[in-house]
């Protein structure tokens, strides 16, 4: 079988909410639902589509409350 690999994306400026630290984070989709996750430490959080449609208004794509 093979290997998928995910797109990730880096979040300009954004800072993890578990270290603190900065442009650490990056989001991406996986089997559907949006993912964000720190690169420094183990932070990870899920939403599924209709919470991020739910959540989201004009030209923003996806919104995570960090």
């Amino acid at each position: 079988m093979a290997e998928v690999r995910v797109k990730k994306r880096f979040v300009a400026g954004a800072k993890c909410p578990k270290c603190k630290a900065v442009d650490s984070i990056v989001l991406f989709k996986e089997q559907g639902v949006e993912t964000v996750e720190c690169v420094e430490c183990d932070y990870r959080e899920q939403q599924t589509d209709e919470k991020v449609a739910k959540k989201a208004s004009g030209d923003i794509i996806g919104v995570f409350k960090p």
